[in-house]
């Protein structure tokens, strides 16, 4: 009998390799239907997984990841490494301006019911959002930002909503007193409202993100990675019906083309450049931020290798 593989974290947790894939696959199986080049690429992603074991822990050193937009593997491995970058950036960020506070804005737009709609409605909120931050009153107060887009689809009629996330650091002036500084949330809807151009009030929410003394940035962190989150759920295109799933995957392959879902600004953009941490969309999804060991290290420990095994769904070791 072949040894089913497991992988688990330090804390005992058994990372979803089982699960992503069977995903991956679906996915690769939708794309094939609607005739998309990449289909086939897609399925092998992820096929076959070698890792170097050192003591309890295994240490992925080599795959191949297919990096499409959609791909739940991918998307699971970006997120470990947005999540990793944003430890670092925060860490940094608050080490250079203790003072700084952040705010965590979510705005959004009305739902849309079509790819060529929803295209339209993302590049306007990359627009808006690029306003919206050099407004006078905005601008005096922000340090810096991390912007990303999510992307829901409505169980109900199929509409989807686009909206942004943003981490936002400002200067300890912005909540002092009764300043003119401060900005209420009436007055970012109509911020808000203002740079979309639109004739509707849109729903703005936004609060300060404390510090929890005792655990240092981690409430930050758990900010962050709220803003910086998998644009796309998989749960949203891999539901019991799969005409619906064709039909959104179409949709959002077509709307997401050309698109960024994160992107920094400010002092936080600089510090990302001068910690010299490569861009996630385009980057190595192998080496995600978690635990580093020496070549010597990994060239000593014990090779494990996992296989994908399409008609069991499921790695086992080889």
């Amino acid at each position: 009998m072949s040894q089913i593989f497991e992988d688990k974290t330090q804390n005992g947790r058994v990372r979803p390799w089982k699960e992503r894939k069977i995903e991956n696959v679906r996915y690769a199986e939708y794309l094939s239907i609607l005739e998309f080049k990449r289909a086939h690429d897609v399925r092998g992603c992820g096929e076959v997984l070698r890792f170097r074991k050192i003591g309890e822990h295994l240490k992925l050193y080599q795959t191949w990841f297919c990096k499409k937009r959609l791909c739940p593997l991918c998307n699971w491995r970006k997120s470990m490494k947005n999540s990793s970058q944003l430890k670092q950036i925060i860490a940094e960020t608050v080490a250079r301006e203790p003072k700084g506070r952040f705010l965590f804005l979510t705005l959004t737009v009305k739902n849309v019911y079509s790819a060529e709609e929803l295209r339209v409605s993302l590049r306007a909120l990359t627009k808006a959002f690029g306003k919206l931050t050099r407004y006078k009153k905005v601008a005096k107060n922000l340090l810096g930002y991390l912007r990303s887009t999510e992307i829901t689809v409505n169980g109900k009629d199929s509409s989807y909503n686009q909206h942004l996330h943003v981490l936002l650091l400002v200067k300890s002036s912005y909540f002092t007193g009764n300043s003119i500084n401060y900005i209420k949330q009436e007055e970012w809807t109509k911020l808000w409202q203002k740079a979309l151009k639109v004739d509707y009030e849109p729903v703005v929410h936004v609060q300060a993100v404390k510090a929890n003394q005792r655990k240092g940035t981690d409430s930050l962190q758990a900010s962050a990675e709220e803003t910086a989150k998998y644009e796309v759920k998989s749960a949203d295109y891999m539901t019991a019906d799969d005409e619906r799933n064709l039909a959104v995957i179409k949709d959002l392959e077509f709307a997401l083309a050309g698109t960024r879902q994160i992107s920094y600004g400010g002092l936080l953009k600089q510090i990302k450049q001068d910690l010299k941490l490569e861009d996630v969309e385009n980057g190595d999804l192998i080496h995600v931020g978690d635990e580093e060991y020496s070549k010597e290290e990994m060239e000593a420990a014990e090779e494990i290798v996992a296989k994908w095994d399409f008609n069991r769904q499921n790695y086992f070791v080889w």
